[in-house]
């Protein structure tokens, strides 16, 4: 791992603390008790994709909150900025993460797939 690498790392790390932090701080309820997944910065450290977690939201909520979250990423680079004491923080995107939807599908799928299998097993002993 190169030096620039670590630095990304050591950022990402930050902004997943200090994010929600800035969220919490916030008094639209919409977005205050969103929950950050991940967060991935570009090589150079200066635009981060925020990943947030959609459980608890529907679609529609998930529009109005992106759309809340761009009003207020201004306040929560600010913040961040000032958190931390840089020069300049990185600026943020949001994006919610559908990732544990699919594992979730996997999984299931999975699941059926044993179910299944074992179902058919049994069977093929019982005709013999």
């Amino acid at each position: 791992m190169t030096h620039e690498e670590i630095k990304r790392h050591r950022v990402e790390s930050i902004l997943k603390e200090i994010i929600p932090e800035a969220l919490g701080s916030l008094d639209d309820e919409r977005i205050n008790g969103l929950t950050v997944t991940d967060v991935v910065c570009s090589k150079g450290r200066s635009d981060a994709k925020v990943y947030l977690d959609t459980s608890f939201l529907n679609e529609k909520e998930q529009n109005a909150a992106l759309r809340q979250l761009r009003a207020v990423a201004g306040y929560i680079q600010n913040h961040c900025k000032q958190s931390e004491g840089w020069f300049k923080a990185p600026r943020l995107t949001f994006e919610f993460d559908h990732q544990l939807e699919k594992v979730s599908r996997i999984e299931d799928l999975f699941k059926q797939i044993s179910t299944r299998k074992t179902k058919d097993d049994g069977e093929s002993t019982d005709e013999s």
